[in-house]
């Protein structure tokens, strides 16, 4: 996701103070990387020389094999600043998906979910959607042609909104009554708690009051599914949300620095993050003062985790191996194939989308999966077929090569993700790298 309103961000560029912000000189590269991958960090080094960004990390794998990590520059612009590293803190957004994705796979895996099951049945205030009429105008509505499933919250393909990509009445309507799953900085957040739910079951309930964009199932547009899925994997794990991806994914996999609220002992190797104003950045939610140190108004399963290079690689990594890191079964390997795998209902095609969201953009043949987007064919140069992944709106990106056999996770942060071309930039070194190109 995006920082909800532009003029929300604009704010905070009235401070004169900022309007200068430059780059800080970089740390020297590890020597370890500039060996293995040295396009790659060579690349990484240009973006901190060249001014584009504060600092970067990225965790690169093959199977069976440890990541390597490439860094560059430090987590906040000033001398003084830490050298950005594998276990920097970085806010993931939309990476928070695939997680909560995989986590509703694993209930399909112990029967508790079926990928077609009616949602009502978890959370019943979801029985009788209506889809609106005439969404620019007004929130007249019909009755859904049929249920919402949990392949539709998987897919996008619910019908739910975002009120970052919705407009009109229902946009409206979202902002009206707290459909703002995600913080921002102190500045966003005082508004958006006066009027969010305080608990994830509350939030759902109140989704489900609200009127569809499209009939359930036919047509993919980005949404709060990964939300709503969030109290779905609560009620059916029989835990909440939060203790699920932490006893069933985080501890198996030793993944010991991702937050839903980072710690105060961790603010030292958590960066800031930036708004891009002009050729400047702006610092919009710096470390020390950040938003993510206080505990949000429930885990927000679409875009609400902090983590480390070294973490996120982990859960790749897991996703890589067939569902297993270091002895540690999460997930059985047909379970990772299938949520790997295009799961969009028949007829329904995801040609990519930008805009500032992390995701993914087009230009090849894509699907939809748990949580994330399905290359079904490869780019030359560049990642290939069945390429799961996805990113975050601060520029995060994470993704699984099964043709190649590699895994990438890669973190920045700054607004708007699409400032600089890392998604193309990036394979395509990684792909010189390994004689691929």
């Amino acid at each position: 996701m995006k920082i909800y309103a532009l003029t929300a961000g604009a704010a905070l560029l009235a401070g004169a103070a900022w309007a200068g912000q430059t780059a800080s000189p970089a740390p020297r590269p590890q020597a370890q990387a500039a060996a293995q991958l040295p396009a790659t960090q060579a690349l990484f080094q240009s973006y901190v020389s060249t001014g584009k960004m504060p600092g970067i990390v990225g965790a690169f794998g093959a199977p069976g094999r440890p990541a390597t990590f490439v860094t560059a520059g430090r987590i906040a612009d000033g001398a003084n600043a830490p050298a950005a590293g594998p276990d920097s803190l970085w806010r993931i957004y939309s990476m928070t998906k695939p997680i909560t994705g995989m986590a509703a796979m694993i209930l399909v895996e112990e029967g508790k979910l079926r990928l077609d099951q009616p949602v009502h049945e978890i959370l019943p205030a979801f029985r009788n959607m209506q889809v609106l009429t005439d969404p620019e105008k007004s929130l007249a509505s019909r009755p859904a042609a049929r249920p919402i499933t949990i392949r539709h919250l998987l897919t996008h393909t619910a019908g739910l909104g975002y009120n970052i990509i919705t407009t009109g009445p229902l946009k409206a309507e979202y902002e009206k009554r707290g459909i703002l799953p995600g913080a921002v900085n102190g500045l966003v957040e005082a508004q958006a708690r006066q009027v969010r739910p305080k608990s994830l079951g509350e939030f759902a309930d109140r989704v489900a009051t609200l009127p569809l964009i499209a009939d359930p199932g036919t047509r993919w547009s980005y949404s709060i599914g990964l939300d709503v899925l969030g109290a779905v994997v609560e009620r059916a794990g029989g835990m909440p949300f939060e203790r699920f991806l932490q006893t069933r994914i985080f501890t198996p996999l030793r993944m010991t620095s991702t937050y839903f609220t980072v710690p105060a002992s961790e603010t030292g190797r958590f960066a800031t993050n930036y708004l891009f104003a002009g050729d400047n950045r702006v610092p919009v939610d710096p470390a020390a003062t950040s938003v993510y140190l206080q505990p949000p108004s429930f885990p927000y399963g679409g875009a609400g985790l902090v983590s480390s290079a070294r973490d996120y690689d982990r859960f790749l990594h897991m996703l890589q191996n067939g569902g297993t890191l270091d002895g540690a079964r999460v997930m059985k390997p047909e379970t990772v194939r299938l949520a790997m795998s295009d799961l969009l209902p028949p007829g329904v095609t995801f040609a990519g989308i930008g805009g500032g969201t992390g995701g993914t953009q087009g230009g090849v043949r894509m699907g939809y999966g748990a949580g994330g987007s399905v290359y079904l064919e490869g780019r030359p140069g560049g990642p290939g077929k069945g390429t799961y992944g996805w990113g975050g709106a601060a520029g995060t990106i994470a993704y699984v090569d099964p043709e190649n056999r590699v895994r990438g996770t890669i973190m920045v942060n700054y607004f708007p993700a699409e400032r600089w071309p890392l998604r193309q930039e990036i394979p395509a070194a990684l792909a010189k790298d390994l004689g691929r190109r």
